[in-house]
């Protein structure tokens, strides 16, 4: 019979190293488990390192893309866009993959690294969706601007429009995912790329909207699907009108599948002249105010500041005059004009000198009634600038890029100025810096419109400086809000030495610059009282584009000046109380007005 205690021992012993093992086996796992989680980490730092620098890199990408693309510079844009796409590629290649997938599940890293992958999602959808179709846009664009009648340009915007639509809606998904991010517990660093990336997003995606309508509207605009006319007004700032200067001389463009050409000059006194009556029926409060002139003189028509009127009574004018109806008007000025010969070079004008950038301001409104003295030699003069800028802007070798921010600088102070007779186009033109009209109703920016016309039958609008300040006052019950407006005019003209062709009528006296100032309030606003020079002044009233019109009349002689102001409300606004900053439309000079806005602090602060 076995002994019981050796066999207890045996058993002992043999529990003993089964534990051992099995604490072996237990210390090995473990082990292998803390190899591979420290594996794991270690390769989860790296790839999160990784996808972070590249987010960082594609942040400042993103930037310098903005400002290509301001600047007109598609060579510079598309090689960031290039770049870009390098770095949301290898950004996403980082965010895929079962390492990542383990890492987004971590207590303590997961929300950060979930940000990064979502965000190297979104700005690489961009970089590959977005950005190529907006620049093959911009290409043609381009092309088309420089005017050397090659149709790939106009073929290129074509084709480009689809897509620039759909990328359009895409980009806005983009903005709305990266917006919904929450940012709240991110590591500094994390959130610092995201907030650096939806910032630049921010100023690159609105770029695209309006790509998107010139390419919807440009090529039929160029007769793409057959030829086009239109009417080109050059604005006299000499003589103020409210949406500029008297519609003075004018060409006549044809269009034909991008290739633009002029085919008739003329001046509106000796081409058009004046009706005995409205050639189109007048909107009775546009005639109460401005009077049937505003369909009758080709050179009041823009008494109103709302452009597509003016617009469509000059081709009217123009329709009984020429039998030739065309299917849209511009209209811009010397000043813009001077904008692009900084981008294109001097320009050769028959009886003078080179017209510059520097020096177009002064030429076309002064020098002119100095050096020539009557109307017909003005004229031709006026006709002879007008074509040779177009012919450098259409056969000329100089930088498209430059030209870019020339045109976005004209149309942002109001001096390029589109209407187009096909109803369609016209509600495209209507949403753009090119319409030349009040908004139909304010929202929560509340919009005053300070516009000028000349009462004294001059040209003397070249010696009158224009100062404007707009700020917030105290908040009524009934959700509308106290506004001050103050608008000071200056005369800087001589006393004596300028000919007839400038002093024109003298209707306030020799060398007296009149004005009539024209205020549209906010929509659903009001006048409360008026001053000026400190002293309590009648004004009249009127209204107009739905607004209401304070009307006040300015006598200045040579070096004097005169300051106005009008405490007004608006009307309800959507937010009662809100802040806002408002906003100050006005005609444009022969330099920019200087303009004090002040922005309204929320009620209650």
């Amino acid at each position: 019979m076995p002994d019981s205690s050796t066999e207890i021992t045996g058993v002992r012993s043999h529990l003993r190293a089964l534990l051992r093992t099995r604490r072996r086996r237990a210390v090995l796992a473990a082990a292998v488990v803390l190899v591979l989680a420290a594996g794991l980490g270690l390769r989860l730092l790296v790839v999160a390192g990784s996808a972070a620098g590249h987010l960082r890199r594609a942040a400042t990408l993103v930037g310098t893309l903005e400002r290509s693309l301001r600047a007109g510079d598609l060579t510079a844009a598309r090689r960031a866009t290039a770049d870009l796409r390098r770095q949301t590629d290898a950004a996403r290649a980082d965010t895929q993959g079962l390492t990542w997938g383990l890492g987004t599940a971590a207590p303590v890293a997961g929300d950060d690294l979930t940000a990064v992958g979502a965000v190297a999602r979104i700005v690489d959808d961009l970089a590959d969706r977005v950005l190529p179709p907006l620049l093959d846009a911009a290409g043609g664009l381009q092309t088309t601007l420089a005017g050397d009648h090659d149709p790939r340009g106009l073929a290129a915007v074509t084709a480009a429009a689809p897509k620039i639509a759909a990328a359009g809606a895409l980009a806005r998904s983009a903005q709305r995912r990266l917006a919904a991010l929450d940012r709240d517990g991110l590591d500094p660093r994390v959130r610092a790329a995201v907030d650096r990336l939806d910032d630049g997003l921010r100023r690159v995606v609105p770029l695209l909207e309006p790509v998107a309508r010139a390419a919807r509207l440009l090529p039929a605009m160029l007769g793409a699907a057959g030829p086009r006319t239109y009417l080109v007004l050059f604005q006299n700032l000499a003589e103020v009108r409210a949406t500029g200067g008297m519609m003075g001389a004018y060409v006549v463009l044809r269009a034909d599948r991008g290739a633009i050409g002029i085919v008739e000059q003329g001046a509106a006194a000796t081409g058009i002249g004046t009706f005995p009556e409205p050639v189109l029926p007048l909107d009775p409060d546009q005639e109460e105010l401005h009077t049937d002139r505003l369909g009758t003189f080709p050179a009041d028509v823009n008494l109103t500041p709302d452009f597509p009127t003016a617009a469509a009574l000059y081709r009217e004018m123009y329709r009984l005059r020429s039998g030739r109806a065309v299917d849209g008007v511009l209209a811009t000025d010397p000043v813009a004009l001077a904008y692009l010969l900084q981008a294109t070079g001097p320009v050769d004008v028959a009886g003078g000198p080179p017209l510059t950038g520097a020096t177009a301001v002064r030429r076309l409104l002064s020098d002119v009634y100095l050096t020539i003295p009557d109307q017909a030699s003005q004229d031709a003069f006026f006709a002879g600038a007008a074509k040779a800028v177009f012919d450098k802007l259409t056969t000329a070798a100089f930088s498209t890029a430059a030209l870019v921010p020339a045109l976005r600088r004209a149309a942002q102070e109001r001096r390029l100025l589109a209407w187009s007779a096909h109803p369609q186009e016209q509600a495209e033109i209507a949403a753009t810096a090119f319409a030349g009209t009040l908004p139909a109703e304010d929202g929560a920016r509340p919009t005053v419109g300070v516009f000028l016309n000349d009462g004294t039958g001059a040209k003397l609008g070249y010696y009158l400086t224009r100062e404007a300040g707009l700020s917030a006052g105290e908040c009524l019950e009934d959700g509308s809000r106290h506004l001050k407006l103050t608008v000071r005019l200056a005369s800087t003209a001589p006393s004596a030495g300028l000919p007839r062709s400038v002093l024109g009528l003298g209707l306030a006296g020799e060398y007296v610059i009149r004005t009539n100032v024209m205020v549209y309030l906010p929509s659903g606003g009001a006048p409360v009282d008026a001053t000026q020079d400190g002293a309590p002044v009648d004004y009249g009233s009127g209204f107009e584009l739905g607004r209401t019109v304070a009307v006040f009349t300015v006598d200045l002689a040579p070096g004097r000046s005169s300051t106005l102001e009008l405490n007004l409300i608006t009307g309800p606004l959507p937010v009662p109380g809100a802040a806002f900053t408002p906003r100050l439309l006005t005609t444009p000079g022969i330099a920019p007005w200087t303009l004090r806005l002040q922005s309204a602090e929320a009620c209650g602060k």
